[in-house]
C-alpha cells in the first residue's frame, strides 16, 4: 500500500512543477451547512485540475529508456491533458486513448498540447484494450490515470496540503471515480488525523467504484453521459491499488441524481464566482443537497477541476439545463 513517506517524497518531488492551491472559506456554504465549509481550490491548477500532481509524479520517474519509448494511457479527459502537459515538459512523446464519450473541449486541449490522440469505442473500459496493444506492440510506457503508486502518491500531496492549512479538519468531500485521488488524498489525511471522515462522491448512474464496493471486488459497469464526464469509467478487473485503499480508508461513498450535480454548478457561479466542472462541483452539490448525514466541521470540499465546456456552462448557470437532463438516465 501507499504510505505516508510515498506522498511526502511525491511533494517535495513534484514541487516546482504543480501550484499549492487555496483553501478559501465559503460564506454561503458555512451559513447554510451550521458548520465552517472551505473550498479546496484546485481547479486553479495549472492544467486545470488536481491531475497534474499524479502525472507529473510518474513522468519525473521515469527511467532514460521508458522516456525514449514514449508514454500511453487512457483518460475522461483530465489526466489526459496533465500527462500531455508533463511529458512534453520532460520532452517526451504522449499518447492519449480515449472514448467517444469524452467531451470535445478536452481532446482538443490534449492535441494543443501535442500528444497523438486515439478515439477508441464508447467506454474508457474499450479505449484501455488500445493502450493494451500500444504497449504490447510499441514498448509505450503505460501511465494509468488512477491504479499506480506514483499517481496516487501524486494526488495525495493535495491531502497533505489541506492538513498542513486546516489542522483540525473533520470532514473531506471529494468525487470517486478510479480512487486515485480519493485513496491518496485519504491516506495523507488518515495519516496525520485519523479521526477526519474521508467521503468519496459520484454520479448516480455508472460509478463503477461504488457498484465494486458493494460488490466486495472489482466490476464493470455500463458508462453513460453525465455532467460528471470527468468520473466515468471502470476501475479495471485487474486493479491493485485503489481498489483496497478506498475500500480500507472512505468512510461512506455517495451518489447524487444529474441534477443535483447541475445544482452545484450553478452554486459554485453564482455564490463563490467559480467556473468548475461537474465533478469538481459534486462536493458543494453533496451540501446543497443535504445528503452527508452527521456533517462535521471543519469541512472541505475539493473543487478538483474547471475543465467544462462553456456552452454547456452557460446553459448550466442560466437555467437551460432541464431539457439536457431528460436525456440523462
Amino acid at each position: 500500500m501507499i504510505d505516508l513517506n510515498d506522498i511526502q517524497n511525491a511533494r517535495m518531488r513534484i514541487r516546482d512543477h504543480i501550484l499549492p492551491t487555496p483553501l478559501a472559506l465559503s460564506a454561503s456554504l458555512s451559513d447554510a451547512c451550521g458548520v465552517p465549509v472551505y473550498l479546496k481550490l484546485e481547479h486553479y491548477q495549472i492544467t486545470g485540475s488536481f491531475k497534474l500532481r499524479g502525472a507529473f509524479n510518474a513522468i519525473l520517474q521515469l527511467s532514460a529508456e521508458e522516456g525514449a519509448h514514449g508514454v500511453v494511457t487512457v483518460s475522461t479527459g483530465n489526466h489526459g491533458r496533465a500527462l500531455s502537459f508533463a511529458a512534453k515538459n520532460r520532452g517526451v512523446k504522449a499518447t492519449i486513448c480515449m472514448s467517444n464519450l469524452v467531451p470535445e473541449n478536452k481532446v482538443s486541449e490534449i492535441r494543443r498540447l501535442g500528444a497523438e490522440v486515439r478515439i477508441v469505442g464508447a467506454s474508457q473500459d474499450q479505449a484501455q484494450k488500445e493502450v493494451e496493444r500500444l504497449v504490447g506492440t510499441e514498448g509505450l510506457c503505460l501511465v494509468p490515470p488512477f491504479d499506480h503508486p506514483a499517481v496516487i502518491a501524486g494526488q495525495g500531496t493535495l491531502g497533505l496540503e489541506i492538513v498542513d492549512a486546516l489542522p483540525d479538519v473533520a470532514t473531506v468531500l471529494l468525487g470517486l471515480s478510479g480512487g486515485g485521488l480519493a485513496s491518496g488524498v485519504a491516506r495523507a489525511i488518515k495519516s496525520r488525523r485519523p479521526q477526519t471522515r474521508v467521503i468519496g462522491l459520484t454520479m448516480l448512474h455508472g460509478a463503477a467504484m461504488k457498484a465494486s464496493l458493494d460488490a466486495g471486488h472489482p466490476v464493470e459497469v455500463e458508462e453513460f453521459e453525465t455532467l460528471a464526464d470527468s468520473l466515468g469509467g471502470g476501475i479495471g478487473l485487474d486493479n491493485r491499488w485503489t481498489f483496497a485503499m478506498c475500500r480500507e480508508l472512505l468512510d461512506d461513498v455517495i451518489l447524487l441524481s444529474e441534477a443535483e450535480i447541475a445544482a452545484g454548478i450553478q452554486h459554485a457561479y453564482a455564490q463563490e464566482r467559480e467556473v468548475v466542472e461537474g465533478a469538481g462541483a459534486i462536493g458543494m452539490a453533496a451540501l446543497i443537497a443535504k445528503k452527508v448525514t452527521d456533517l462535521r466541521g471543519p469541512v472541505v470540499t475539493v473543487l478538483t477541476g474547471r475543465n467544462i465546456d462553456m456552452d454547456l456552462h452557460r446553459r448550466i448557470v442560466s437555467g437551460e439545463i432541464a431539457e439536457f437532463l431528460r436525456t440523462l438516465p
